[in-house]
């Protein structure tokens, strides 16, 4: 019986009012203290912001340190011009990532980036070659 207390999270389904309540077992409640009614917007940047297609105006923060550029940024405002719930918009979304990966790569190391490049249609071809 001792050691079942050393387990950790041994004995949460034990009665209620023997254990502290979790946030989901409390009822919400307004807390004050806010300054605010809404909070501040910031200033508008000079880069473009995407935002869902459902908001109307920029969220209270956003972030401005990686901008949409390139093919990948072409691929997130298309992504964002189609509602959250459709899961094109979540696959358009990853594959702006591994483009801007790609795109970084290019940026950084043109050389091996065009090594990669002409490795994989090289392979490409060898692969069709060795099929036919």
């Amino acid at each position: 019986m001792r050691a079942r207390r050393k387990v950790l999270g041994w004995g949460v389904d034990g009665d209620a009012k023997k254990r502290p309540g979790v946030p989901r077992e409390l009822r919400p409640e307004v807390r004050g203290g806010a300054h605010w009614e809404a909070p501040e917007q910031q200033a508008r940047p000079g880069v473009q912001v995407l935002k869902r297609a459902s908001l109307e105006e920029l969220t209270p923060v956003f972030g401005t340190t990686a901008p949409p550029r390139g093919l990948s940024g072409l691929l997130r405002r298309v992504a964002y011009g189609i509602p959250e719930y459709r899961v094109k918009h979540v696959l358009l979304l990853l594959l702006a990532d591994r483009v801007d990966v790609l795109e970084s790569l290019v940026r950084r190391h043109p050389t091996k980036a065009a090594g990669l490049v002409l490795g994989l249609v090289g392979g490409g071809l060898l692969l069709r070659r060795s099929r036919a």
